[in-house]
């Protein structure tokens, strides 16, 4: 899925094979989980654990925001070998707090503290029960960011028209070097990272909090992370809403095509719109804005533009960007301007706001995403403006990446690259060589495990939440339909028949819906719908 911090602007994977129970320790302390075969790791130190909150440090940050950390292995399979630090964020309770929900607001690699302190107005109801909690996962943000340095793109060999599709060692190679490269710089959590190894977090998380069950709400990317706890901890599931349902089923290859599709269907929606606009930097030509979108898009491939950053602005930079601002109508006029700076003046400033993650200012003072040494490396939190700036796109690869067991081949890919390419062209002639390049950039990676796959379904939990918006570019309909058949019975499908990426900020009948699951245990009828013109 293409990187989005929802439920605004904010769009997949650590093999861990067999069966993840959990046993109880003493006081109700988890254990390791139980397979049959030889004893398990004991991580009893780290389900002992208490939060220790604190005002959060930083300019940018709400003063009634409070800031924490929990420690987790970094490998649990060996907890010995070292740990990293997690970082965490909560608005408090307005009254008597029954425990906490926690919130992923999607990407993969989206940060979660960033995105509170930037959209908090939108959960302060769920404060009338809960502490309102969010975190960075493993990776992403402050908790040991991942970064591929600076060059280590392989879309060049994919996006020029002057490829030589029918020989592509040279692609190959540049993939292998850019694999090594996002190795080399990300330290020792790039083999650790992924759903599964998150979803242990979460759980060590919830012990922390003194929460008995936990209590979630996921966006896009953060459904999988739910069902994946849902999965893996079935006894320990509270209330579960999940927002812009993921596939748990189909490979990146598919999802590539199904999110090409859906982004050009909000593309076309977004020019429709824009062409009627006096200000709008593409005229009022539909069909020629189209055909100048993707004549701009090949034109910046061919020749980047410096920014004041230091860095160059490709047309898949610009790709990325749209991607972004597309998720919500809301976004639009803002998009909207952004593109004509860039058209009419140069300024490519607006629109690296929206590549920069959908919603808020790019971190500051980092804008090349160049190695700075270790900072990240022994497993501490980092602050705001270490954060690499391309934490985020590498963050989404190598979960994505880790998620998966299928691997694009070097004979597939010398095979049939410029047949992927005519495929993923006619899917979108804009995003579609952008979601190409995702694909590819897993070969080289240490293959993806198959717990996702194979063993997220039939879950014997409580009852879990879906909502599927029926006009999503990123996260289709079919997707929350498909996902809550293979979660089974505990599973409700809420229908949102309006569009944009997720619901909860968009419609004020999902809003209310989501919330009277989370804070008083009402669920909607499974099947039942939300109005397309209710909008918050």
């Amino acid at each position: 899925m293409l990187a989005k911090l929802s439920p605004r602007p904010a769009v997949r994977r650590c093999a861990v094979a067999g069966a993840l129970a959990l046993a109880l320790l003493g006081a109700a302390l988890p254990a390791t989980a139980v397979t049959a075969g030889p004893p398990q790791p004991d991580l009893t130190r780290f389900y002992r654990q208490k939060v220790a909150w604190a005002a959060c440090e930083g300019p940018d940050m709400p003063k009634d925001l409070q800031c924490a950390k929990v420690t987790v292995p970094l490998d649990y399979a060996r907890p010995q070998a070292g740990t990293l630090e997690v970082a965490l964020a909560r608005y408090r309770a307005t009254g008597h707090s029954r425990g906490s929900v926690l919130l992923n607001f999607g990407g993969p690699g989206g940060a979660g503290i960033s995105a509170l302190a930037e959209q908090g107005r939108q959960f302060m109801d769920l404060t009338n029960g809960y502490d309102v909690v969010t975190f960075d996962p493993r990776g992403v943000g402050r908790s040991s960011p991942v970064s591929c340095g600076e060059g280590a793109d392989a879309a060049p060999a994919v996006t020029n028209e002057n490829a030589d599709l029918a020989h592509p060692q040279a692609l190959l190679k540049q993939l292998r070097v850019a694999a090594d490269q996002c190795a080399r710089v990300s330290g020792p959590v790039l083999p650790h990272i992924g759903t599964v190894n998150a979803s242990r977090d979460l759980d060590v998380m919830r012990q922390a909090l003194g929460d008995d069950k936990l209590n979630y709400l996921g966006f896009s990317y953060g459904t999988r992370l739910g069902a994946v706890y849902a999965a893996q901890f079935p006894d320990k599931v509270g209330r579960l809403a999940l927002d812009g349902v993921d596939t748990l089923t189909e490979p990146l290859s598919e999802q590539g095509i199904a999110g090409a599709e859906g982004q050009q269907t909000a593309l076309d929606d977004f020019l429709d719109w824009c062409t009627t606009d006096v200000v709008c930097p593409f005229g009022k030509d539909r069909r020629a804005a189209g055909e100048q979108v993707v004549r701009v898009v090949r034109s910046l491939d061919e020749h980047p533009v410096p920014t004041d950053f230091g860095t160059s602005f490709s047309g898949q930079d610009l790709v990325g960007a749209l991607g972004q601002g597309l998720y919500s109508r809301e976004m639009w006029p803002l998009l909207e301007r952004a593109l004509a700076s860039l058209f009419e003046d140069g300024d490519a400033r607006g629109v690296l706001n929206f590549s920069a993650g959908g919603v808020g200012l790019p971190h500051k003072g980092r804008r090349a995403g160049l190695p700075r040494g270790d900072h990240h490396k022994d497993g501490r939190l980092v602050s705001a403006d270490e954060i690499p700036a391309d934490n985020l796109p590498s963050a989404l690869m190598a979960i994505n990446c880790a998620d998966d067991p299928d691997r694009p081949t070097a004979a597939r890919i010398t095979e049939d690259l410029k047949e992927l390419r005519a495929t993923y062209d006619k899917a979108s002639p804009v995003f579609g060589r952008y979601r190409l390049t995702q694909l590819l950039m897993c070969y080289g990676r240490p293959r993806g495990t198959d717990f996702i796959r194979d063993r997220v379904k039939d879950v014997p939990s409580a009852k879990l939440l879906l909502v599927g918006t029926r006009g999503d570019p990123a996260t289709p309909y079919r997707w929350a339909v498909e996902t809550a058949g293979r979660l089974g019975p505990s599973a409700v499908v809420l229908d949102n028949k309006g569009d944009g990426h997720t619901g909860y900020s968009s419609s004020t009948c999902v809003h209310r819906k989501v919330d009277d699951f989370l804070l008083y245990g009402s669920l909607p009828a499974n099947g039942s719908s939300c109005p397309a013109d209710e909008h918050a």
